[in-house]
């Protein structure tokens, strides 16, 4: 039998919502599962599984079985002994539904047209866990430009793309992609992120020469989506050759207006 425990008015709320849905469409174990993964999205530091089953008036029991199968889904993780957090599963998991797919055909028009303006070619990078997956690309109508193979990947902090989709995300989010590069790189953030982040936000998007091609400045502005957070990044690798028409500043505008375009035809919230 569950013991009664005290709980928050947030937690009762909870609960009653899911006492007046009809009995002959509950779905127990369903609900307890998804009750912590959205308690666990609100809490970047984690919960232990006291803490858990205090919230969602459970026993211990309970939340351990249920996390006991998160865990081994992947969809949480033990952050020490004792807590547990969200991994990026289920923000991997978005990115492989078909509002991606229809973020890249309402995007390959509007790269092009990018493409021919600028004779530079045109990228759309999105995120997946802690790298940057460039899903779409137009190339620039010239003998001379800069490619990348479509499903190549880039490591978020090596890449301007990515610095702009961690600029345009919830702390929280923000938070875990950086945890879970930390740990997959072994390495530390750069001591100046947040102040780098917090510089294209008020910019509105990044300009920067490459980390990885000398001779190459990226510009890169984020797609929003309906909450404002950054669902990808278009980016132009820009180069100097003698086919090009427009200097960066010229670059700068075409692709803020590109972005604007994108976003708008998402249904992304517009700045």
């Amino acid at each position: 039998m569950r013991t009664k425990k005290k709980t928050s008015s947030h937690s009762t709320n909870r609960v009653s919502r899911h006492r007046k849905r009809p009995l002959n469409y509950a779905v127990p174990a369903l609900e307890k599962g998804l009750d912590v993964l959205e308690l666990l999205a609100g809490q970047s530091e984690g919960l232990t599984k006291s803490q858990l089953a205090r919230e969602l008036n459970r026993t211990v029991s309970e939340i351990f079985r249920m996390l006991v199968c998160l865990e081994r889904r992947g969809y949480i993780a033990a952050l020490d002994e004792e807590r547990y957090s969200l991994t990026l599963r289920l923000f991997q998991l978005v990115q492989q539904h078909p509002p991606t797919e229809r973020l890249i055909v309402d995007s390959l028009p509007i790269m092009s047209r990018v493409a021919h303006e600028t004779r530079q070619s045109c990228q759309l990078g999105v995120l997946e866990g802690n790298k940057v997956v460039f899903v779409a690309q137009q190339n620039a109508p010239t003998d001379t430009g800069f490619y990348v193979k479509l499903g190549s990947q880039a490591d978020i902090m090596d890449a301007a793309s990515g610095y702009v989709l961690l600029a345009h995300q919830p702390r929280e989010v923000l938070d875990r992609i950086v945890e879970s590069w930390s740990q997959s790189t072994g390495k530390k953030a750069p001591s100046d992120l947040n102040v780098h982040l917090e510089r294209i936000r008020k910019a509105g998007y990044e300009k920067r020469a490459s980390y990885v091609v000398k001779g190459i400045l990226n510009i890169s502005f984020p797609i929003l989506d309906d909450r404002g957070s950054a669902m990808a990044a278009l980016t132009v690798p820009y180069i100097q050759h003698s086919e090009s028409q427009m200097g960066p500043a010229e670059v700068i505008d075409a692709l803020r207006r590109a972005a604007r375009e994108i976003t708008a035809a998402i249904g992304g919230r517009l700045g």
